[in-house]
C-alpha cells in the first residue's frame, strides 16, 4: 500500500463515505466496467474497483489503509510546501489549469463521442499531486471551462475551447511584443 493507487479516488468516493456508499457506488462501478459487459467493459477497471472495495468494505482493512493514506496525502502537502515562492505557486498552477484544459481539448477533438478524462488519469499525465489537481479542476468547474459527466469524467465546454483558442491567438502577440521590447 506504499505508493499505490488512492483507493478512493479508484472507487470516486470520499475518505468520509459511509459503508453503504462505499458499496452502492462500487456495484454501480462494478455493473459498468464488469468485462462481461460489451458496451463498457474494463477488465482492468474492474480489478481495481474490486480490489479498492476489498480493502475499503471491511473495516479493519480500511483503518489500516486510512493509516496509510493519510500520512501519503501529509507527505504530498510538505512537498507542496516546499515547491518554492507564491508566485512559482501561482505560474505552476496556470500551467496546470492550462495543461489540463490542452489535454482535454485533445480529448474531445479525437474522441467526440468519449471526451471525458478521470481526474486520477489527469494526475498521471501531469505528474501533479491529488491535491494540485483536485484544486486546478474545482477552478476549471467553477469557470464553467470544464464540466463533469455523469460518468465523473471531467471534459472541456465550449467555453473551454474559446478560453485557449483565445490564449493561443494572444499568447504568440504577446511573445512578439516582449521581443520588440528587449
Amino acid at each position: 500500500m506504499q505508493d499505490t493507487a488512492d483507493l478512493y479516488e479508484t472507487l470516486q468516493i470520499s475518505v468520509n463515505a459511509e459503508p453503504d456508499t462505499v458499496h452502492r457506488v462500487y456495484r454501480l462501478l462494478a455493473q459498468r466496467y464488469h468485462p462481461d459487459n460489451k458496451e463498457t467493459g474494463n477488465p482492468t477497471r474492474f480489478r481495481e474497483l474490486t480490489e479498492a472495495y476489498r480493502v475499503l468494505s471491511d473495516p479493519a482493512e480500511r483503518a489500516r489503509y486510512d493509516a496509510v493514506h493519510e500520512r501519503q496525502r501529509e507527505a504530498r502537502w510538505k512537498l507542496a510546501e516546499m515547491s518554492g515562492t507564491a508566485e512559482d505557486d501561482l505560474d505552476a498552477s496556470q500551467q496546470l489549469r492550462a495543461t489540463v484544459l490542452e489535454v482535454l481539448y485533445s480529448k474531445r477533438r479525437v474522441e467526440p463521442n468519449e471526451a471525458g478524462v478521470y481526474q486520477i488519469d489527469l494526475e498521471k499525465l501531469t505528474g501533479c499531486p491529488h491535491e494540485h489537481v483536485e484544486f486546478a479542476m474545482w477552478y476549471l468547474v467553477q469557470k464553467k471551462l470544464v464540466q463533469r459527466t455523469d460518468q465523473s469524467l471531467f471534459a472541456i465546454t465550449a467555453e473551454g475551447i474559446d478560453w485557449l483558442e483565445e490564449r493561443r491567438r494572444t499568447a504568440p502577440r504577446a511573445r512578439r511584443l516582449a521581443a520588440v521590447n528587449q
